[in-house]
């Protein structure tokens, strides 16, 4: 049986219906760089930082008051520094590793410049006590992050790891430190023990942190808390601790008052106990 057309229809090659939302449909999406840094602090001191050169600023609209005060400080100081890009809060966490906390914040940042076991030691002839932190594989970011935002806490000068079995300044490691990696210089050593040695002959004390030890932490520093006074707190893994070289490289082995059930921390709350031992009133 034929069809029979409508008055007015002719025949003609057929055409496959439009979406409703097809006029609508939105063009390629703006490439954005992988931001290396995220989390309002981290990026505040870093965006503050004369150092830092920053590539990007990507802002939520949700953090845009929030972060504008930071920006405007930045130009008062005349700190060459890009626009703010607003950016979508699902695009912006597509961007960063599942889970990161960004708080609308990041940026796409150059690493800040390198310094290494001499700019520490010529930094500490030209004032007067200096205390200086080395941890002895510490490869989790946030065991590093909470020992930097320590060490920025307790006024600690420098803090030296080793360069292949240390933990990466990234993303997570800054956001954890909460802008103390942009204040206090991280220095990554080859040799942890020729680093003591070097060291040792600049007049530095070492203490290693071993809950072994027959002194105390307070103990082991009391003979130096002079105005004068070098010193450098050794701190290892969780499990392993001080590896033996470096142990019987240190001055002394201290460790931390412990009278409770449970003898030992997590390294980044035994590192804050003796910063605060070190350098606290």
């Amino acid at each position: 049986m034929k069809h029979r057309l409508h008055k007015g229809h002719k025949k003609g090659p057929h055409k496959p219906a439009r979406k409703p939302d097809q006029a609508h449909e939105p063009g390629p999406q703006k490439a954005y760089k992988r931001p290396t840094l995220y989390g309002f602090h981290a990026a505040r001191a870093a965006w503050l930082n004369p150092e830092r050169v920053i590539e990007a600023l990507y802002l939520t609209e949700q953090a845009v008051k929030g972060f504008e005060e930071t920006v405007q400080e930045g130009r008062s100081l005349g700190l060459r520094r890009p626009g703010p890009e607003i950016i979508d809060k699902a695009r912006l966490e597509r961007l960063l590793s599942p889970g990161a906390v960004h708080q609308g914040v990041a940026l796409c940042a150059q690493p800040l410049p390198e310094r290494d076991l001499t700019d520490l030691i010529i930094a500490a002839q030209g004032r007067g006590r200096t205390v200086l932190a080395m941890l002895d594989q510490v490869t989790d970011p946030h065991n590093l992050g909470a020992i930097l935002r320590s060490a920025c806490v307790f006024g600690l000068h420098g803090v030296i790891q080793q360069k292949k079995h240390g933990a990466e300044l990234d993303g997570v490691a800054a956001k954890t430190a909460s802008g103390a990696a942009e204040h206090v210089p991280l220095v990554d050593a080859t040799n942890l023990t020729r680093a003591l040695d070097e060291l040792k002959e600049a007049g530095f004390f070492v203490i290693g942190l071993d809950e072994r030890g027959e002194r105390t932490v307070g103990e082991a520093l009391a003979p130096h808390t002079g105005d004068s006074a070098r010193i450098v707190l050794v701190l290892g893994s969780e499990g392993e601790g001080i590896r033996r070289l470096i142990r019987e490289n240190c001055d002394v082995l201290a460790r931390l008052p412990a009278p409770g059930p449970i003898q030992s921390l997590n390294v980044s709350n035994a590192a804050a106990v003796a910063f605060y031992a070190a350098c606290g009133s």
